[in-house]
């Protein structure tokens, strides 16, 4: 599955090879309610034509209009400021009191398209710099935890997979976890030392390594920004990785197994390895939201779904609402998460 960012580039590198003008244009800052975060981007075509998104459409028909009345690809890069008064949030569909800023960069260059387009194929972290004093665009390798940058002249935004996903086990929920993990935009390991399961492993995009999981995990070098989640159901494999993980920033820890299963994984780890009740609680066992997940792509989709609540800080809110929801007796009761 391609990334957004490498859907959108498709496109404007399509449009151009055909004969189109287009501009590529950027959120850049937001206060109160703005429909999407800074460093979501768009390519609007010389005709109307737009492909990816910053706002929920009402930004996207007044880019458009803006395009068609010739206002935006005879200017060098610019920006603009929408929902600074309530009469112009009205006026293009802003939610009450939500204002965002925008870079519009008119004409960007087929040949930069193309090398963002390699890049991101390659799943290479990239800056591209924009200087509207100049006029210029440069691209360059980003360093890990980049952010977006924006100081009125110059912007910074990063493309490619600010996130890593390490996976424990090339089995079928991996498979399917890693294809997911891919469309958000995540840079995906896959660890398993065992030739059998290994060899057959075939998912594009994403890095197979046979060395064992704790030492993979460790010449990763873990951070913020970075996932584990072991899914072998072996402790000789999974134990080691979930203890060095627990210890490291990693924002994300899951390990596949049942209740009892994962209890026991959490009484193996204090006894034998001495991690704390703070690292034991960062251990996301069963891996996955309870949403009555049997087969290896529903189990995929309740951990990618509980991986995102965990990075956007609401993980408490939904398990505690899907907690209420599976407890009340006018819903029905369903089947727990068969991830053991």
């Amino acid at each position: 599955m391609d990334s957004v960012d490498l859907q959108v580039l498709a496109t404007a590198r399509a449009w151009a090879a055909a004969g189109h003008r287009l501009a590529w244009v950027t959120v850049v800052r937001t206060w109160g309610s703005a429909p999407r975060p800074p460093g979501s981007w768009l390519v609007v075509r010389d005709d109307g034509l737009v492909e990816g998104s910053v706002s929920g459409g009402c930004i996207e028909d007044d880019l458009v209009a803006r395009m068609r009345e010739g206002q935006v690809l005879s200017r060098q890069p610019f920006t603009l400021t929408y929902g600074v008064t309530q009469e112009e949030a009205a006026r293009v569909g802003l939610p009450c009191g939500g204002t965002l800023e925008l870079v519009v960069e008119p004409d960007p260059k087929p040949a930069l398209l193309q090398e963002l387009s390699e890049r991101l194929a390659r799943r290479q972290l990239t800056l591209k710099h924009v200087d509207l004093q100049r006029g210029t665009t440069a691209l360059s390798d980003a360093p890990r935890g980049a952010t977006l940058q924006w100081d009125g002249t110059h912007l910074h935004t990063v493309h490619g997979p600010q996130w890593r996903l390490l996976i424990i086990g090339a089995g079928q929920i991996s498979r399917y976890l890693a294809q997911m993990a891919l469309a958000l935009d995540y840079e995906v390991t896959v660890c398993d030392p065992r030739e059998e399961h290994s060899t057959g492993w075939d998912v594009t995009g994403t890095k197979l390594v046979r060395t064992m999981p704790d030492d993979t995990l460790l010449a990763m070098q873990p951070d913020a920004r970075c996932a584990v989640v072991a899914l072998t159901h072996d402790p000789k494999l999974d134990d080691m990785v979930l203890l060095e993980a627990l210890k490291s920033p990693a924002f994300y820890v899951g390990a596949v197994g049942s209740r009892l299963n994962n209890e026991r994984r959490k009484a193996r780890l204090v006894e034998h390895f001495e991690l704390t009740s703070e690292e034991i609680a960062r251990l996301h066992g069963p891996v996955g939201l309870n949403i009555g997940s049997h087969t290896p792509p529903e189990i995929a989709v309740s951990i990618v779904a509980e991986m995102v609540a965990v990075r956007n800080g609401v993980w408490q809110q939904v398990h505690t609402q899907l907690h209420a929801a599976q407890a009340s007796p006018t819903q029905p009761t369903g089947s727990t998460c068969a991830i053991g």
